[in-house]
């Protein structure tokens, strides 16, 4: 018989009047900040591999964000739709214009993960110059540090691999950094049940069990691929391994059947991670449409939008596990879990940690399966990095 594992807690029925009030709440705390913070210029730079919007205030503060690589192909509303509204605009009023922003040349109209991703990357370059404006890190805007570090779980993203490749992909990365979870994919990847090789997932399935024995923590990921029969199918397998959680086994749009095949398993199924809506985030919490709510912080629209959704999640007892949609965003859900108190106990760790930890200078040690929570003034990116002082200007 399947039992759940103790990071889970018991789901609470929540009002829809409780989760509104979320919404339409301020989140971040400036006190201290009495003076006017004039955005004067966004830009957008590349080096290394790595897109980054630059905000600077009119008395000379530098805010500093990270962006995934889709940047480069939609870039263009970042440049003419949103960084235009913000100029002129006091940095204090952040909250205020990212729902102003929403209206501004009907960009409502542009919504989805293209819109979204480009208003996070604004808002994380406007947060870290506020933060440094207040000489706090990135998580005390938010609320009180509670965490210090992050368990995170090796998960290779690969579906061309044999069962037996797959394992040995984890094995190393297991070894490498001393994990004590592991993720993998199942399915073909929205594929109306089509496995990527015949027989590969259930293979896998019973396979990590057996090759990384019991204490292992094991989550599987099915991208979408799935109809409610084969997930729940799928996910009784997993059940049977004593897997931890079961992720977005059908298309990502379908609210319902995935709310269905929660209804019918015990194993935590996880979801959200393609969302952009906090209405639709609204539903799937108010009406346990899932067990693990996964936004992505970056397709999400930012942490602002991220905080709201993680307590909501907290006032029905849901856990708030978010995708990693590359490989710096792993430092904002650090960031975000400094001050959550149902942030998931374990997250991913992406590819990318070299790059990421030069660009903090050094601060982050991955090591025991564990990251810790950096500490310093913003999100940590100086301004004067010799990255940044040879960025090419994209605009």
């Amino acid at each position: 018989m399947y039992k759940k594992h103790s990071d889970f807690g018991e789901y609470r029925a929540v009002s829809s009047d409780k989760l509104d009030q979320i919404l339409e709440s301020r989140v971040l705390d400036l006190s201290g900040l009495n003076q006017p913070i004039i955005i004067e210029r966004i830009e957008l730079l590349f080096n290394c591999g790595q897109y980054f919007v630059r905000t600077t205030s009119r008395d000379g503060l530098v805010g500093i964000s990270v962006t995934n690589d889709r940047v480069k192909f939609c870039y263009p509303i970042l440049q003419k739709l949103i960084a235009p509204y913000f100029i002129g605009k006091d940095a204090r009023d952040l909250e205020m214009l990212l729902d102003e922003v929403y209206v501004y040349k009907n960009n409502y109209k542009m919504a989805g993960i293209p819109y979204f991703s480009c208003l996070a990357f604004l808002e994380l370059s406007v947060l870290d110059l506020l933060a440094k404006a207040k000489q706090v890190s990135l998580g005390r805007l938010f609320g009180a540090r509670i965490n210090e570090y992050a368990n995170v779980y090796v998960s290779s993203g690969n579906r061309h691999t044999t069962p037996e490749e797959e394992l040995e992909i984890l094995r190393n990365e297991v070894e490498r950094i001393g994990a004590k979870a592991i993720k993998y994919k199942i399915g073909g990847r929205m594929s109306k049940n089509k496995d990527s090789m015949s027989g590969r997932s259930e293979e896998l399935i019973y396979g990590t069990r057996k090759f990384f024995g019991d204490d292992m923590i094991i989550h599987a990921d099915g991208n979408g691929s799935y109809d409610v029969d084969t997930a729940v199918r799928f996910g009784h397998v997993m059940e049977e391994i004593n897997g931890y959680f079961y992720e977005e086994p059908c298309p990502f749009d379908d609210l319902w059947s995935t709310k269905d095949v929660r209804d019918r398993l015990d194993i935590p199924l996880a979801f959200g991670e393609q969302e952009t809506s906090m209405r639709r985030f609204k539903w799937l919490i108010e009406n346990h449409g899932t067990d693990v709510v996964q936004p992505d912080i970056l397709y999400n629209g930012g942490l602002i939008r991220t905080t709201k959704v993680a307590r909501m999640a907290n006032l029905a007892g849901m856990t708030v596990t978010p995708h990693v949609s590359t490989g710096f965003c792993f430092v904002y859900i650090l960031h975000l879990s400094s001050y959550t108190p149902n942030i998931g106990k374990y997250q991913e760790n992406k590819k990318g940690f070299e790059i990421t930890n030069e660009l903090l200078d050094g601060e982050l040690t991955l090591a025991d399966g564990r990251i810790n929570i950096p500490k310093s003034v913003g999100i940590g990116i100086r301004e004067d990095h010799e990255i940044l002082r040879n960025a090419l200007q994209i605009f």
